[in-house]
């Protein structure tokens, strides 16, 4: 059976600089994310509440309504990450919004590298805080002879217990959990990382070539983990493996 297709994290970038949002637009496609458009305040507001993104990038100057407009009336209604963008940079337009509810500020000077960065801080923070509440977070996850506990941090493969690192625990728990689905590099990054990566960091895949050596599996025929071809990774479902 073939995995499900992957669904690419969604961005909605409101800025009214047309050249700057295809740059922003044309980077960010090409690490992984799907990004929308929004040249107007009004515009932005009614595509932010009508479809859903796991994150905002704002601009505070826009035509029709201002930023910070759009991100009082967007936090009535959602919790979404937003990452705000100024050409000013006053730290009372920072404070503003801040208060508002923004997740974090960045000035217009910033390089694409740098927005990437804040993107994924906020991104992982949402991703860490959605995970925290998750009611089935201790829950133990079971595919075939498999069998991962998270409250007590085991994982055991036909019956013996496998020794393996907290970042391996928590990449593994995160494919177990989405058996059947792929998960970018991008997405399992934002998920187990303990530091700020780097923008082309592969440590993702050392880290499935280490879980492979103790599962015992085949990259090339794999029981477990299977590679999706410059997408990312997916558990097998049970019926599959």
């Amino acid at each position: 059976m073939q995995a499900e297709p992957y669904a690419p994290m969604r961005i909605l970038l409101v800025e009214d600089d047309v050249r700057l949002c295809r740059l922003v637009k044309d980077y960010l496609e090409g690490m992984g994310y799907a990004v929308a458009l929004a040249h107007t305040g009004p515009a932005g507001l009614e595509v932010a509440l009508k479809q859903s993104f796991h994150a905002i990038i704002l601009d505070v100057m826009l035509p029709g309504m201002d930023g910070f407009e759009i991100l009082r009336r967007l936090r009535v209604h959602s919790t979404v990450p937003v990452l705000m963008l100024t050409g000013r940079g006053e730290e009372a337009d920072r404070i503003v919004g801040l208060e508002m509810g923004a997740d974090d500020y960045l000035p217009k000077t910033f390089s694409t590298r740098e927005l990437l960065a804040r993107l994924r801080a906020v991104l992982r923070r949402s991703v860490i805080t959605e995970s925290q509440q998750a009611d089935q977070r201790n829950a133990p996850v079971a595919i075939g002879d498999l069998f991962i506990d998270p409250s007590a941090h085991v994982v055991m493969l036909a019956g013996e217990t496998l020794i393996v690192t907290r970042q391996e625990f928590d990449l593994l728990l995160s494919l177990a959990r989405s058996s059947g689905r792929v998960k970018t590099r991008e997405q399992l990054l934002l998920e187990v990382a303990e530091r700020d990566f780097e923008v082309f960091d592969r440590s993702i895949d050392v880290l499935i070539a280490s879980l492979r050596k103790k599962l015992g599996d085949d990259a090339k025929a794999p029981r477990w983990i299977e590679t999706i071809r410059g997408v990312g990774y997916t558990m097998k479902r049970p019926q599959e493996t």
